[in-house]
């Protein structure tokens, strides 16, 4: 059975086809609370979009309703743009990509997937963090006479005695917003903990994660999954 093929370009608010019917080429332009209830009164399509941000939300969507759905990668859609860049456009080179018999499609993610790939981004963002305070607390301390490693460990091994010794540069002031940054920095490795918990679990409740930390050298903190 040969199915339609639907280019769709997603965004926040209006949402553009591209299609061909009869050997016309088809444009339509939906509100974003319009576009659920036209897909549903679709026949059965295959609905080809970017891989990009909210594209496997709608493509669960698509898929519940009946249609096949192809996520192309976002640099393989772009060979296909004629023209100036508009929103037709784009829907009508998704269109024309996901006619191509070598098209590079990306996996469509599930709800639990896109919860781990948060997970990690959000730990991602907790270790930058963390690097960052060190690195600007170590400036300070240089500043003052005070050289330490680069190393998280040390500085977190090091500073409280650097704090509680009275012949260094430290004025009041500066001992006072070290020891407040110390805090941040103790916080910041319990929020991280936290999400390695998190992780761990919800690695031991994934079948695909749970085969991928089989594999040795493979953990939940070292390995790419569920990216983007």
């Amino acid at each position: 059975m040969n199915l339609n093929v639907v280019g769709l370009d997603i965004a926040k608010l209006v949402f553009h086809m591209f299609m061909m019917q009869d050997g016309k080429a088809k444009k339509k332009k939906l509100k974003r609370s319009e576009l659920l209830a036209f897909v549903a009164q679709m026949p059965v399509s295959v609905i080809a979009m970017e891989a990009c941000r909210g594209a496997h939300h709608w493509a669960r969507a698509f898929q519940a309703l009946g249609h096949e759905v192809v996520l192309l990668n976002t640099r393989f859609v772009k060979a296909f743009v004629v023209g100036n860049k508009n929103d037709y456009n784009d829907a009508e080179a998704i269109y024309t990509a996901a006619c191509q018999p070598n098209k590079r499609s990306v996996a469509i993610k599930g709800i639990e997937q896109q919860d781990l790939a948060m997970l990690q981004g959000v730990r991602r963002g907790k270790v930058d963090e963390r690097t960052a305070l060190v690195n600007q607390m170590r400036g300070y301390l240089a500043e003052r006479g005070i050289v330490l490693p680069r190393s998280v460990n040390q500085f977190r091994k090091q500073l409280p005695s650097i704090l509680e010794d009275g012949e260094n540069d430290l004025s009041t002031l500066s001992r006072k917003l070290f020891a407040e940054q110390y805090q941040a920095l103790k916080a910041l490795d319990e929020a991280i903990r936290a999400l390695d918990r998190e992780i761990t679990a919800v690695c031991q409740n994934n079948a695909l994660a749970r085969r991928l930390l089989d594999i040795p050298g493979i953990g939940p903190f070292d390995r790419y999954f569920g990216r983007g």
